[in-house]
C-alpha cells in the first residue's frame, strides 16, 4: 500500500515541556486511523504536524511523499480536508458560501458549477437542498457540524483531519454523524486520521486505534486486536469500559 503519512521519530511541545515524544507513525492510503488518549497526550498535536500548523523540535514528517517543513503550506493545506469540534463555519456566510469557500480560492466556479457542488454536497451529508441559503445560526449543531463534513470533502481531499468532530452534539446525531462519516470515508476512499477521546467511537471508526499517553504510542492495532491483546493498563482500562 501507498503511504500518504509517515511520521519519523518527531518530538514537539508548546515551550512548556514535552508533548509529542519521539512519535513515529505510518498512515496507508485509504486507512481509516483513530487517536484515541486522555486529554494533553498529544493528539490535537500530531494533526497539527500533518498539516503544518504546528513544527516538530526534531523529526520528520512527509505527506504523499513531502516533506511537510519544505513544501508551500498553503498549497499543502487546499489539499487536505480538516473537520474540528464545534464545526467553527464562517457566521457571515451562508452554507453554501461556506461550502464553496476553499474549491473558490483554488479555482474558479461558475454559479452553475457552484450550485451543482453545494447540491452534491449538501447530498452527500443528508442535508436539505434549501439549506443553501441558511446561515450557520439557523442550524442546529448537528447540522452545523454536516455542513463542516460538507465543506471539508468540496476540496475533494485525498486525506481527510478529524479533531474530536462529534463531540459537541448530542449522542443520537453523533450515532448518526460516525455511520455517515465512515459510509463517505469508504466510498470516497479518503484516507482519514481521527482524534477522539471515545473509545467506543474509535472501535466503531477505525481501520486502526492508534492509543496515546503522556506524548507517546504505547500500541496500535485493530479494535479488536487491542481488545484481545493489550499491551499495558493504561490500553486495558480503555477497553474496560466497553466489555
Amino acid at each position: 500500500m501507498n503511504e500518504t503519512i509517515v511520521i519519523r521519530n518527531c518530538c514537539a511541545d508548546y515551550g512548556q515541556g514535552a508533548v509529542l515524544k519521539d512519535v513515529s507513525l505510518t498512515v496507508y492510503e485509504g486507512e481509516f486511523i483513530v487517536l484515541i488518549g486522555s486529554s494533553g497526550c498529544g493528539k490535537t498535536t500530531l494533526l497539527k504536524l500533518v498539516n503544518g500548523l504546528m513544527k516538530p523540535n526534531r523529526g520528520e514528517v512527509t505527506v504523499n511523499g513531502e516533506d511537510v517543513q519544505a513544501c508551500d503550506l498553503i498549497a499543502l493545506r487546499r489539499k487536505i480536508g480538516y473537520v474540528v469540534q464545534g464545526a467553527k463555519l464562517f457566521p457571515h456566510m451562508s452554507v453554501a458560501d461556506n461550502i464553496c469557500y476553499v474549491p473558490s480560492l483554488t479555482r474558479r466556479l461558475k454559479l452553475s458549477g457552484k450550485q451543482e457542488l453545494v447540491k452534491e454536497m449538501l447530498e452527500l451529508v443528508q442535508l436539505p437542498e434549501n439549506f443553501a441559503d441558511r446561515f450557520p445560526c439557523q442550524l442546529s449543531g448537528g447540522q452545523q457540524q454536516r455542513v463542516g463534513i460538507a465543506r471539508a470533502l468540496a476540496m475533494r481531499p485525498r486525506l481527510l483531519l478529524m479533531d474530536e468532530p462529534f463531540g459537541a452534539v448530542d449522542e443520537i446525531t453523533r450515532r448518526g454523524l460516525q455511520k455517515q462519516i465512515r459510509m463517505l470515508q469508504r466510498k470516497m476512499k479518503i484516507t482519514t486520521l481521527f482524534v477522539t477521546h471515545d473509545i467506543r467511537e474509535a472501535c466503531c471508526l477505525g481501520d486502526r486505534i492508534v492509543v496515546m499517553n503522556e506524548g507517546r504510542i504505547v500500541q496500535e492495532g485493530s479494535p479488536e486486536a487491542l481488545k484481545k491483546n493489550p499491551k499495558d493498563d493504561f490500553v486495558r482500562q480503555l477497553f474496560e469500559d466497553i466489555r
